[in-house]
C-alpha cells in the first residue's frame, strides 16, 4: 500500500473541494436551465397568441369609396328620406366629425386623391396635373386601383361633360393626371363596375351621376341608388375581407364648418360612432395607411384612422 504525506492529503482535499463546487455549480446550472425552459414554456402561448394576431390580421382584399354630393352630417343622419344611409350607418362606424376640405366640388375630389387640392379653388375644366396619387402608389406597390362613373361615355374619357350633363369632370379626379400617364384604362364608366367583386381592384372610387349622387337629384334618390347598386356589395364584403367607405364631398355650399357625413362598413368593422376629427385628406392617409402608403402631400399631417377593421 502507497503511504500519502501531508502534502498529498492536502492536495486530495483541494481535489475534493474542486469537485464539490464543480458538482454545486452544475446543480445550480440544471436550476437555471429549468427555471429558463418553465419561462419559455410560461411565455410561448402568448407570444403564439400575439403572433397569431398579428398572422390573422390582413389589409383590405378590396375597398370601395362611394363619394356622394353636397350634403350636410345634419341633413342626412336620420333623415326619413336616406333608409338605407342610416342602415349602414347602424351596421358600420359613422363618423361624427368628419369634413370636407374647402368649396366647392372639384377642390375637394383632387384633395382626395392626391393630398392637395393642386391650386384649384373652383369646377373650371379641364386641368392636367402631375405629380403623386393614390392611384399612382398603389399600382407602385403592384395593388391596383380604379374610378367608376356613372354615365362616363366611354374607358378613357377627358370630355368636361357627356351624357347629356349627367357626367361632369369636375367629380373625376382620375381623369386628370391621364396626360401626365396615368393609365386611361382606370378611368371606367361604372357600368363596367364588376359583378363578380373579387375581380375589384385594390381601392376603388364610385362616382354616381349628377341625379344620383344628390347634387341634382334628391337625398330619397341618391339613397335609392347606392340601396340598388351598393347593398351586394356590402354583403360580399363583410364576408370578404372589404369595405365600403361612403362620404361626401362637401356639406350644404354654404356651410362654414364644412361637415359631412363618413360611414365605413365591411369585414371586422365594429359598429357604433367615431368622434374623431376626420377630413379628406385624413382619410385619405386612412387609405394609404391600410396598404403601407407614403402619405401624400397634406394627408401626412392630417389626423387619420389606423385601422377600420376593430372586430
Amino acid at each position: 500500500m502507497t503511504a500519502f504525506t501531508g502534502n498529498s492529503d492536502s492536495g486530495v482535499v483541494m481535489q475534493f473541494s474542486k469537485l464539490v463546487r464543480m458538482a454545486q455549480g452544475l446543480l445550480w446550472l440544471g436550476v437555471l436551465a429549468v427555471s429558463a425552459s418553465a419561462a419559455v414554456a410560461a411565455a410561448k402561448p402568448a407570444t403564439t397568441a400575439a403572433a397569431q394576431r398579428v398572422r390573422s390580421w390582413s389589409p383590405p382584399a378590396h375597398v370601395v369609396v362611394v363619394i356622394e354630393e353636397n350634403k350636410s352630417f345634419a341633413t342626412i343622419t336620420g333623415s326619413a328620406d336616406a333608409p338605407y344611409i342610416n342602415e349602414l350607418a347602424k351596421q358600420g362606424l359613422l363618423f361624427t366629425d368628419a369634413h370636407a376640405v374647402m368649396h366647392p366640388s372639384q377642390p375637394n375630389y383632387v384633395a382626395l386623391f392626391s393630398g392637395a387640392n393642386q391650386g384649384l379653388t373652383d369646377d373650371s375644366c379641364p386641368h392636367d396635373l402631375r405629380g403623386p396619387n393614390l392611384a399612382s402608389e398603389l399600382l407602385a406597390k403592384r395593388l391596383s386601383f380604379a374610378i367608376y362613373s356613372e354615365n362616363l361615355p366611354a374607358v378613357g374619357y377627358a370630355g368636361c361633360s357627356g351624357s347629356g350633363g349627367l357626367y361632369r369632370r369636375k367629380h373625376n379626379p382620375v381623369v386628370d393626371w391621364q396626360a401626365a400617364g396615368l393609365p386611361a384604362a382606370l378611368n371606367q364608366p361604372f357600368r363596367n363596375f364588376p359583378r363578380d367583386y373579387s375581380k375589384l381592384p385594390t381601392v376603388a372610387f364610385v362616382i354616381p351621376n349628377m341625379m344620383n349622387d344628390m347634387h341634382d337629384g334628391t337625398i330619397a334618390e341618391g339613397d335609392a341608388w347606392l340601396g340598388t347598386h351598393m347593398r351586394k356589395y356590402v354583403r360580399w364584403a363583410k364576408r370578404h375581407n372589404s369595405l365600403l367607405i361612403i362620404t361626401w364631398d362637401e356639406s350644404d355650399a354654404n356651410s362654414f364648418t364644412n361637415q359631412i357625413p363618413l360611414i365605413v362598413v365591411g369585414a371586422g368593422v365594429k359598429s357604433g360612432r367615431n368622434a374623431q376629427y376626420l377630413d379628406h385628406y385624413g382619410l385619405l392617409h386612412s387609405i394609404e395607411n391600410l396598404y403601407g402608403l407614403k402619405p401624400l402631400g397634406d394627408s401626412a399631417m392630417a389626423n387619420f384612422v389606423k385601422g377600420f377593421q376593430t372586430e
